[in-house]
């Protein structure tokens, strides 16, 4: 193992107090491992919520198992856990918790539901870096978490996943699935990364957010750049590279990252109580998790309007980063959902979100007059 890789595991599993961390291309690529290393296989179940990423589910698919899936909180955007043991069957063997946006799952109750029916629960912080409940970081109440380090996650090394435990069997089969099946990236998808990258952080800001966003997809279209998905995704086939390892390029940028990640948590705290303070002042309601025991750090701010559509159309002629999560319970808006065991009307408060949700930036290029102005520009919607 190259010495840089070996020093990010160390360093980023230390940050989270767990005793192992492990490295992939990406976060899918780590939930897949984590369910290989747990069994999961032919005729199992796997509980998440219907408000996700596609990505999040493949890896399901992948190993034969099928999804299930829990309608969420329309408050936190998180499993309800209220639906959770009705959803819970003899072929159950993985609950995972999502932490949406960065709030925290209600990790004891679902602690509690999983043990008493001897379920293994597994964390998905890909959105939640950082996030506490009670105290403690989220990723360290499961047998293990994942996290996603794609170009909108808490932070970004381009792409990459890592997967986090302290569980010495677990790790010890996850090691050894990479050790004797993972592949490397080739030289041209590692050369192409570091471009991007570098691309990245010079010419991403909030105003170039939109356009760089559709030159992207246009791009990973044509095969020009390495995308987070490709169209090939969209239907839950596995590549015969999926299973694939972390560069050293992306090690290195995120050591450094590391290296800045109590600053970029303050910064995404104070944006977070600005917009609350800046939607409260124009009589809307601010997206706040109202629970005593949460410490949330949000990877994006969420608000509901009733003009979803028309907002987004807007915000990018006007320059103004406006994302679209989640477009549909498994987010983007092509997924086939009824290749991934959806059928529309399961979840309706996900879908509901779905036709509503709308976040605002709170990434470190986020300053004040950025988050000022972009409040201005989503309270002349109708809140929802």
């Amino acid at each position: 193992m190259e010495k840089i890789i070996e020093e990010y595991q160390q360093k980023f599993a230390r940050f989270l107090g767990a005793e192992r961390a492990f490295v992939f291309w990406k976060g899918r690529v780590a939930l897949y491992a984590l369910l290989r290393a747990l069994d999961v296989g032919q005729d199992d179940e796997v509980i998440l919520p219907g408000y996700t990423c596609v990505m999040n589910v493949n890896p399901i698919k992948y190993v034969g198992a099928r999804p299930v899936y829990v309608d969420i909180e329309p408050d936190t955007f998180n499993m309800n856990v209220n639906l959770l043991e009705e959803k819970i069957t003899n072929k159950t063997k993985v609950i995972i918790a999502q932490h949406t946006y960065g709030y925290p799952c209600e990790m004891d109750t679902i602690m509690k539901i999983a043990q008493s029916s001897g379920i293994c629960v597994i964390e998905d912080c890909c959105l939640a870096l950082g996030s506490k409940y009670k105290g403690r970081m989220v990723g360290t109440f499961g047998r293990a978490g994942y996290f996603s380090f794609q170009w909108n996650k808490p932070y970004t090394t381009g792409l990459g996943g890592i997967v986090i435990t302290s569980d010495r069997e677990l790790a010890g089969r996850i090691e050894s699935l990479a050790t004797n099946e993972m592949c490397c990236p080739s030289n041209r998808e590692v050369f192409m990364l570091r471009m991007q990258l570098i691309i990245y952080r010079l010419f991403i800001y909030p105003g170039t957010t939109a356009l760089a966003q559709s030159l992207f997809r246009y791009l990973t279209k044509k095969g020009a750049v390495i995308g987070s998905s490709s169209t090939s995704e969209f239907e839950p086939v596995k590549a015969d590279d999926f299973f694939k390892a972390m560069s050293t390029v992306q090690a290195r940028s995120g050591i450094r990252q590391l290296g800045k990640i109590e600053k970029n948590i303050a910064h995404r705290r104070k944006i977070m109580q600005l917009y609350d303070e800046l939607l409260v002042d124009r009589d809307w309601k601010p997206s706040k998790d109202s629970r005593k025991l949460a410490e949330p750090v949000m990877v994006r701010y969420p608000v509901r309007i009733a003009e979803k559509e028309e907002a987004l159309a807007q915000a990018a002629k006007a320059g103004i980063e406006l994302g679209s999560w989640f477009e549909c319970p498994l987010h983007p808006i092509e997924t086939p959902l009824a290749s991934y065991d959806y059928e529309l009307g399961m979840c309706p408060e996900a879908e509901k979100a779905a036709r509503e949700a709308v976040n605002l930036p709170l990434h470190p290029r986020t300053s004040e007059k950025t988050a000022v102005k972009t409040v201005e520009f989503i309270t002349g919607f109708t809140y929802s």
